[in-house]
């Protein structure tokens, strides 16, 4: 019996539209630490490629209009940010921009124990790239995000 839920997949996986997937997939390779797993092209478009880092996959394809599958750049950007665990996300930060990458927010510790910065892939894509500096329990998470809120009031 076939098991529903397939074992080479996570629970959830992210599927990305991009205007330039052939260049994107080197991109996420080189900056972010992907692996390419599979990569079916259609009429000189990518249709489907699968890119793993440790556990998780993204998937990616070329626009298809025809399909109403659309890059971000065809609405004017995303609302979705994915969020990638790096060992240094200075570096992976720099070599983004350095790759053509959008800056966001320039990588800075954070509350909650990350150092993290944020950048727009060339295709419109958002990214955080985050480094573990500290453990933080609950309680002292709690207690930074309180201070952090008053401190804006």
């Amino acid at each position: 019996m076939v098991n529903p839920i397939s074992d080479r997949y996570p629970r959830v996986s992210t599927y990305l539209c991009v205007d330039g997937a052939s260049e994107a997939i080197d991109f996420y390779t080189s900056v972010l630490g992907f692996e390419e797993g599979r990569r079916m092209v259609f009429d000189g478009r990518v249709g489907h490629a699968e890119l793993r880092l440790g556990d998780s996959v993204v998937m990616l394809s070329d626009e298809w209009p025809d399909m109403d599958v659309r890059s971000p750049k065809a609405f004017g950007g995303t609302a979705v940010a994915m969020s990638v665990r790096v060992t240094d996300c200075d570096a992976v930060y720099a070599a983004a921009l350095a790759a053509g990458a959008d800056e966001l927010r320039p990588p800075e510790d954070q509350f909650y124990g990350d150092r993290a910065g944020q950048f727009t892939d060339p295709w419109g894509h958002r990214w955080s790239v985050h480094t573990q500096i500290e453990e933080v329990d609950d309680a002292e998470l709690d207690r930074r995000a309180a201070e952090m809120m008053g401190a804006s009031e």
